[in-house]
């Protein structure tokens, strides 16, 4: 007889930014853009940064530290840490181990997942997936990133998107068999691998002078590629994700989608009409914060009284590899 697959849900959730912040009037003085323009082509009023001491696991566990307290679990009960992320502290060994270093989690499993801007959502499938078949009663899913520290502030069209700062949620089996997680729609396609990218670092161009004087390390995007997918894949995930669910549009109470840029939830919200206050923004303060943006927009809502228990929500996110993907999730 087959053992019932248990539930899984979100029993708290939390959220860091670095304190320094980046405004469009200072970027202004950087490179040839203006607060105007930043404003009406992505809707970012400000971004906050870490400072160069700062790294990607230490903004981890502050967003950590504060999910793992408002769940009242202490770090050496967990079973399970899952990073979400693109700006790992160093190639080996994975983020998630200084992470559960700095935590005091022994006992628990780390490791990273890289899916760009739809990490969080992969990160939660696979921990959903562990927590549902293994021996693990717990999961920290951590969607964290310092894009500031790939980011070249001579490329005016990339530089005034990206920030830093990171979200995470505790993830617990439960009794309640119709909470927590009710889809995963994930989607993959490597022939736009090409469209946003980091070109050296990796196996295939590694850290040499040329490099470095080419300025490779830097994120490249092709915008407007980029923005032709993001209305598509939103689309789909949505949709994909609330199918799997058996739901409609008219049962969501919130879609958390990943703050890439104002004007694609804007025509997303229009494709799909599903009623603009339906759909949780807080790029204007964060600016593009990669796998951190979909966990920060929602300990957000969640602050701010906007989920409720028992609200159907949809968290959906897209971007480099290309990946693309949603997951509904009963709160």
């Amino acid at each position: 007889m087959n053992k019932q697959i248990p539930s899984v849900a979100m029993v708290a959730i939390g959220a860091y930014a670095p304190p320094a912040l980046l405004t469009n009037f200072d970027l202004e003085k950087i490179v040839d853009t203006s607060d105007e323009w930043i404003r009406t082509r992505s809707g970012i009023s400000t971004r906050h940064i870490a400072d160069p001491n700062t790294c990607t696991s230490d903004i981890a566990v502050e967003a950590a530290k504060v999910a793992l307290e408002r769940a009242q679990l202490s770090a050496t009960e967990l079973d399970l840490i899952v990073l979400a992320s693109v700006t790992g502290d160093q190639v080996i060994p994975s983020t998630a181990c200084f992470i559960q270093q700095k935590l005091g989690a022994p006992q628990a499993v780390a490791f990273d997942v890289n899916a760009a801007c739809t990490g969080f959502v992969y990160a939660c499938s696979v921990a959903h997936a562990m927590l549902g078949v293994g021996p693990y009663r717990n999961a920290l899913v951590i969607g964290a990133d310092t894009l500031t520290k790939v980011t070249d502030y001579t490329d005016r069209s990339i530089c005034v998107l990206l920030g830093d700062g990171a979200g995470a949620v505790v993830l617990k089996t439960v009794d309640e068999e119709e909470r927590g997680f009710r889809s995963f729609y994930l989607r993959a396609d490597g022939t736009g691998a090409d469209l946003l990218y980091i070109t050296a670092g990796g196996s295939r161009r590694p850290a040499s002078v040329e490099t470095l004087a080419a300025r490779e390390h830097f994120i490249r995007m092709n915008g407007n590629e980029i923005y032709r997918f993001a209305m598509r894949a939103i689309e789909e995930a949505i949709l994909g994700a609330l199918e799997r669910a058996g739901l409609t549009i008219d049962d969501i109470a919130l879609i958390v989608p990943h703050q890439a840029n104002i004007r694609i939830i804007d025509a997303a919200a229009k494709r799909l009409e599903i009623p603009r206050e339906k759909w949780v923004t807080n790029i204007h303060a964060y600016g593009n914060t990669s796998a951190a943006s979909i966990p920060m927009a929602l300990n957000e809502a969640v602050e701010t009284g906007r989920v409720q228990r028992g609200d159907n929500i949809v968290l959906v996110g897209f971007g480099a590899g290309l990946t693309w993907g949603a997951t509904v999730v009963k709160w």
